[in-house]
């Protein structure tokens, strides 16, 4: 399935590649960083990345902010509020809040691909309030909780 997503370059990412799936079969695309200076960043600490970088997605849309697997292995570099979303109505810059949980300083350059994004097809549910939703479903009671399902 192939879906058109309008983006803009912003002047600071001009010169960065759109994003692209690394392969035929990815999921996620490859986001880069738009910084005008390497940023170092110590254990621990946090980071607001741009990208330069604005889209227009489709109504029933949305794009999910990820990790990349090789940085979270390698550096411990992360998504703070990973999975990230982006809904169909945002037109702001795409940005990154990076978190680095690696032991040693780790350096992001520009054009640095830094996060992945998903985009993926939106369900808006409606909630009806009922008197016990654990009545639905007798079989299906499992009302435990955290780890109520064993290891």
């Amino acid at each position: 399935m192939s879906l058109i997503v309008p983006v803009t370059r912003l002047p600071h990412g001009q010169d960065l590649p759109l994003p692209a799936y690394a392969t035929s079969l990815s999921a996620g695309l490859d986001l880069m960083a738009a910084v005008d200076a390497p940023i170092v960043l110590q254990p621990g600490e946090r980071v607001l990345v741009p990208t330069g970088l604005q889209m227009a997605l489709p109504e029933g849309f949305e794009a999910q902010i990820r990790p990349r697997s090789g940085l979270a292995l390698k550096e411990g570099l992360s998504v703070l509020n990973t999975p990230g979303t982006i809904d169909a109505d945002y037109r702001g810059e795409i940005k990154i809040i990076l978190i680095h949980l690696g032991q040693k300083p780790f350096t992001i350059e520009r054009g640095m691909r830094i996060a992945q994004m998903v985009v993926a097809p939106v369900i808006q549910a409606q909630f009806q309030e009922m008197d016990n939703v654990a009545a639905i479903g007798q079989n299906l009671n499992r009302v435990g909780g955290f780890g109520s399902s064993g290891v």
